[in-house]
């Protein structure tokens, strides 16, 4: 498993990623080779190519730093005791997981996006963190 983080992060057209990713989470070792996520994703405009057609509605009017927002507002409602997966299903724009519910199982040759990947093989049990991909934002929760 690599332990490289940066190598696949997107970051903002100067270079800094943005605040809302986990970055303290990021940092550590791997925890686990294997894990079970759940995800909220939320996109923004400038990522519609990565979509092929496929965005959500919802995405196609938001910016990144609206998404930004929306992440913060997402947390705050987690981190204060909100239902993960009743959130999860009335704001993902990851229709396919929103709608089953059900976890990811996440290895690292897992056929997932390395940002994904690698914020999911670090988070501690029932821990929730942020990473970002081509896709847009990941807040995600392990539950094994």
């Amino acid at each position: 498993m690599s332990n490289k983080i940066g190598a696949g992060a997107p970051k903002d057209l100067d270079g800094a990623q943005s605040a809302v990713v986990s970055a303290d989470i990021l940092a550590r070792e791997p925890l686990a080779n294997t894990a079970m996520v759940k995800h909220i994703l939320i996109s923004w405009a400038d990522l519609a190519d990565t979509f092929q057609g496929r965005q959500d509605a919802r995405a196609t009017k938001r910016s990144k730093t609206d998404a930004e927002t929306e992440i913060k507002a997402l947390l705050g409602q987690i981190k204060a005791g909100g239902d993960f997966d009743k959130i999860m299903k009335e704001n993902s724009e990851d229709k396919g997981s929103a709608m089953s519910g059900a976890p990811f199982k996440v290895t690292p040759d897992a056929g997932l996006v390395i940002e994904f990947r690698q914020l999911s093989l670090r988070l501690k049990l029932d821990e929730v963190g942020v990473c970002q991909s081509d896709f847009g934002f990941h807040i995600i929760k392990r539950y094994q």
